[in-house]
């Protein structure tokens, strides 16, 4: 395999894992208001990812490293391109870490208030935004013959982008939903489950709608292949959350998702940024990556670090990986 195709597969990879584990990160913050009916809820349901949301986030931070790194012109023109979809993101992001740092710092139900705001836009807004920037990248952009982006933010607004966005905001929800059914316990637990049992059959069905408009656009074989799993993993995400089976439906809310991404990117390979007014501005996995000396230092760090920080990650899983409840959390 050549180290270019090597490097693709392993930015899908991170994408992929920031996608599930963050996933349920924004489905917690975006439901809220939804599953928390007093502040010690709130606090359950914040506490359910209160170890582990900055460590997703390290999923991201890698992946942009290593866009950068591997593909300079890729991570070039798509940072440009997208300056102020990445900047939204770049901000919600911000004001939700601090929200939930600075969430317990006061008592008084107005400033917990603003705070749980916080959460929930700093929560929505990426959901959003993250599948409007993938599935433009996937459709294309205009690019010209030197890869600049030559368009504007109303390019970016398609119909096809716009259900890209309800489709990652659809499928993390849903995760959330299915999440907070398998950490906790009591009245929570079982509303998150009956929230989870309403939403994965409207989810499949836009996931479905989205997936079937992008094997429209640009597809192959094994992109076809990857969708149709997709499909599946949410059918079966449906049956477990009707018996209840939590550890299944999230297998599946994970899995759907992780292969929704795939799919993405499957049907992308060899390009990385298509363009859509200029063929000689399209961006490859050839064209815009580094020099080979670059990736095979980089594949060789890759390869020593990695498996240190997936085991290091999962540990903290299994640290954490105890439900709870409103009992764990003191009225004060």
């Amino acid at each position: 395999m050549e180290l270019t195709t090597l490097w693709f597969l392993l930015v899908a990879v991170l994408f992929t894992g920031y996608f599930i584990l963050e996933g349920f990160d924004f489905g917690v913050g975006i439901l809220l208001p939804v599953l928390g009916r007093d502040d010690r809820e709130r606090r359950v349901l914040i506490n359910t990812i209160g170890p582990v949301w900055d460590g997703n986030e390290v999923w991201l931070i890698t992946a942009a490293g290593a866009l950068f790194a591997a593909f300079p012109g890729w991570y070039a023109t798509l940072f440009s391109g997208f300056y102020l979809p990445m900047l939204l993101i770049l901000l919600a992001l911000i004001f939700r870490g601090v929200a939930f740092e600075y969430r317990h710092k006061r008592p008084d139900a107005a400033w917990k208030n603003r705070w749980d705001t916080a959460i929930i836009v700093g929560s929505l807004i990426p959901a959003i935004i993250w599948g409007i920037v993938f599935a433009n990248i996937l459709r294309g952009v205009p690019l010209n013959s030197h890869h600049d982006h030559t368009g504007g933010l109303g390019d970016l607004l398609t119909p096809y982008a716009l259900l890209g966005g309800l489709t990652t905001a659809a499928l993390f929800t849903t995760h959330g939903a299915v999440f907070l059914a398998l950490k906790t316990t009591g009245d929570v637990r079982v509303r998150a489950g009956r929230l989870a049992a309403r939403l994965t059959p409207a989810t499949a069905a836009i996931t479905a709608a989205f997936l079937a408009t992008t094997l429209g656009i640009r597809h192959t074989p094994a992109a076809i292949a990857v969708a149709v799993v997709a499909a599946l993993a949410l059918v079966a995400a449906i049956a477990a959350t009707r018996v209840r089976r939590e550890g299944w439906a999230f297998a599946g809310t994970a899995a759907a998702i992780g292969l929704t991404v795939a799919t993405l990117f499957t049907a992308l390979y060899p390009n990385v940024l298509p363009s859509t007014t200029d063929p000689a501005g399209t961006l490859t996995v050839a064209n815009a990556a580094s020099a080979p000396y670059t990736l095979k230092i980089m594949s060789w760090i890759a390869l020593f670090f990695t498996p240190v920080v997936l085991a290091y990650q999962g540990w903290t899983y299994w640290v954490f990986r105890r439900r709870i409840g409103v009992a764990h959390i003191p009225p004060h």
